[in-house]
């Protein structure tokens, strides 16, 4: 087989080639938003709009949303037209300039009384004209004042070019901002945007499900709900409604094509969200946990756990082993056993050393060691004490433990002192002093500590947060 005729591989998709894909879908993404916010935008701001983009927004309102010139007052300015040019061939004293005068005052008036502007919701810009022309003529009624603007007399005592230029650029702007809006089937305003967004939908929709094929080919475990659900965030490009949404995966898009770096803005995001998050659970944890306590003392279940001798009714033992006691003896055991043997000799020193200060404050001892052969004697006899002393402790406390009859009576001796010391204290109301001073001092804590701390630890944390950010920023360059 010649090399001509054998069947080329398929090269498989390089990380360059992926990435300008990305890429590529991502700008008609963002394209497609941004003709979506201009679309959600377009009514509420076309006098904006067609302050700067005249053309551009007269023929999008024309192609999708069904705007036309309003009747009224599209022939209102045309007329005006009509006169500018009469007065230009012929001036104002006419016969000609004369009759426009009156049908322009005529037509004023109807727009007055008939408010054409309030099919498309601005009537607010029929009362700044109004306003404009009261100002200008310095009357209180608007019709005088078109009535009076718009006659020989007060046009030519003014001066033609002046006022007519004040009317130019005042007054027709406001004017050609009206317009008509058709109604749909139901009921609503007209718009025809679908028309424009269906072709990015598609393409959205076609790309999704190349995508899809591609994962659950490439991955045999994934089903195609589960590459769909891998970026669900896509799906929101196909919701009829709420368009802005889209503002999330063009976000994410645009993020993952590294077109833009929004991981510090994320970081910083996340760093702020979860500092004030973990301080107000930190404190609404710690003022649960008080109040908690608060009302187990109230109601008596922490003395009656404490004092009584019996198990109480409402308190359930899942083990049937007194864990107080237990606990208690493995401490003790562990103490005696591996603790005492390894600090005896730090022990013996200590009491050696308390031994022979003791012997030095007595009267007499100075003389006692003049004696000739006493020499270091008191200390040797010091030593000998102290450790003859600990070992018999040391045997004490063993022999406690390994002797039943010692056992038993250290037992005794320890819930004979739990007993009285239960006895004392019901005695001349101490359980009730002692539960109001410690519901008393819980509350001081959580109006001095717990409370202030979402303040303080916050901005603390907060700083914290920008620091760590600023270091990982200048590592990662």
């Amino acid at each position: 087989m010649s090399a001509l005729s054998r069947p080329k591989k398929r090269r498989p998709l390089t990380r360059t080639t992926s990435l300008w894909f990305e890429r590529m879908v991502a700008i008609i993404a963002l394209l497609n938003l941004i003709l979506v916010l201009f679309d959600v935008s377009y009514i509420r701001f076309r006098d904006f709009y067609l302050r700067f983009f005249p053309e551009l927004t007269t023929q999008y309102g024309e192609l999708f949303k069904g705007i036309e010139p309003e009747r009224t007052t599209e022939n209102y300015l045309e007329t005006i037209d009509t006169l500018r040019e009469q007065v230009a061939q012929t001036g104002l004293s006419s016969v000609q300039a004369e009759s426009l005068l009156e049908e322009v005052r005529e037509q004023s008036t109807a727009i007055i009384d008939e408010n054409p502007f309030q099919i498309a919701d601005k009537s607010g810009t029929l009362e700044r004209i109004k306003n404009l022309m009261r100002d200008r003529i310095g009357v209180d009624s608007s019709k005088a004042a078109f009535n009076t603007f718009w006659s020989e007399d007060y046009l030519t005592q003014a001066g033609w070019s002046q006022e007519i230029e004040f009317f130019s650029g005042e007054v027709i702007p406001l004017l050609e901002t009206n317009y008509f809006r058709g109604i749909s089937e139901d009921g609503s305003p007209q718009d025809d945007f679908w028309r424009l967004d269906i072709w990015f939908v598609l393409f959205m929709a076609l790309e999704l499900l190349a995508r899809t094929f591609y994962i659950s080919r490439r991955y045999k475990n994934y089903t195609w709900l589960d590459a769909v659900l891998l970026r669900w965030y896509d799906l929101i490009f196909f919701l009829p409604f709420w368009r802005w949404l889209r503002i999330i995966p063009v976000t994410i898009r645009l993020n993952q094509s590294q077109l833009v770096n929004l991981v510090p803005l994320r970081n910083r995001v996340n760093r702020i969200f979860i500092a004030n998050f973990a301080v107000e659970l930190t404190e609404i944890v710690v003022l649960r946990i008080i109040d908690q306590i608060q009302r187990l003392i109230q109601d008596g279940s922490v003395s009656e756990w404490l004092l009584q001798t019996t198990t109480s009714q409402r308190y359930i033992d899942i083990n049937g082993v007194n864990e107080i006691e237990a606990i208690t003896n493995s401490l003790t055991t562990l103490v005696v056993y591996k603790v005492l043997p390894n600090v005896k000799p730090e022990l013996d020193a200590l009491l050696q050393h308390n031994i022979v200060k003791a012997f030095e404050q007595a009267p007499g001892y100075q003389g006692f060691r003049g004696i000739p052969g006493i020499g270091d004697l008191p200390e040797q006899i010091a030593q000998q004490i102290v450790s003859q002393t600990s070992e018999n402790l040391y045997s004490v406390l063993t022999g406690s433990l390994e002797d039943e009859k010692a056992a038993e009576l250290t037992q005794q001796l320890i819930e004979k002192m739990g007993e009285q010391l239960r006895v004392e204290i019901q005695q001349n109301q101490t359980v009730d002093n002692l539960e109001n001073w410690t519901v008393a001092l819980l509350e001081e804590i959580k109006i001095n500590y717990v409370k202030r701390l979402s303040i303080a630890d916050a901005d603390r944390l907060r700083e914290e947060n920008y620091k760590l950010y600023d270091i990982t920023q200048v590592r990662q360059r």
